[in-house]
Order: structure tokens, then C-alpha cells, then sequence
């Protein structure tokens, strides 16, 4: 499934294939957020329980590993969640589907599989260098 793109703009012509592919991924993120939410809550709820003391505690080094764990997740998918809506609002603007560093469009392809995504494949390499 391809986007067509007109007025050399970037957007897409029918602007609802991007927006339903958007909605979704955000629908999903709100789930994965949900999710490590409740984790995050049990996991601290659990060692509310248990005894404070991790540095004699066997389980409480992996307890706390566990914790951050979830905790670096669910800020990554908080993070998600935001770009989402940063490309909502490219989309709302005509803008999504353009390259916020060259200018020249995203190509379909890669919206698909990163539907967020604000740059091309070249200048998102030449900024992982």
C-alpha cells in the first residue's frame, strides 16, 4: 500500500491512508503505555511488600533492574506517543511525508514502517554518523 502525494507538498493526496496508519500506531502506543503502566505499578507495589533492604535482599538487584527496565520503556513509548502527534500535526499542516531536513519527500515505503518518521533515509543516516 503506497501513498500518492501531490502538489510536490509531501502529503498525502487522500490524507486518509497516513491518518488511519497514524491513529493506529497511536492506538497502539496508548496500549504499550497502558501496559508497562501497570507493570511499572506492580513491580513497586510488590516491593512495597517486600523488604526494603536491597543490599541484602537476593532479589532486590534484579527487582530494581526489573523497575528501570520498565521504566526506560515506558518513557520510549511515551516518546512514541509524542512523535505520533508531531506527525499529526505535520499531516495537518500539508507537511507530513516531507523530510524536515532536505525538504524532499519521505518515501511511502518508509512511512509505512515509520509512519512518525520526519526525515528521509539519507539525512536520518547522515545524523546517525
Amino acid at each position: 500500500m503506497t501513498d500518492s502525494y501531490e502538489n510536490g507538498a509531501g502529503a498525502a493526496a487522500d490524507g486518509g491512508t497516513a491518518r488511519e496508519r497514524l491513529l493506529r500506531a497511536r492506538a497502539a502506543a496508548d496500549e504499550q503505555i497502558a501496559a508497562l503502566s501497570r507493570d511499572y505499578e506492580g513491580i513497586v507495589a510488590s516491593n512495597a511488600l517486600a523488604a526494603v533492604d536491597d543490599e541484602h535482599d537476593p532479589e532486590g538487584s534484579s527487582t530494581a533492574f526489573e523497575r528501570a527496565h520498565v521504566a526506560s520503556l515506558l518513557a520510549q513509548a511515551r516518546e512514541h506517543l509524542a512523535a505520533m502527534d508531531r506527525a499529526m500535526e505535520r499531516l495537518g499542516r500539508g507537511e507530513y511525508g516531507r523530510c524536515e531536513v532536505c525538504g524532499e519527500p519521505i518515501p511511502a515505503e518508509r512511512l509505512e514502517v515509520l509512519p512518525a518518521t520526519s526525515t528521509c533515509t539519507r539525512c536520518a543516516a547522515a545524523r546517525t554518523r
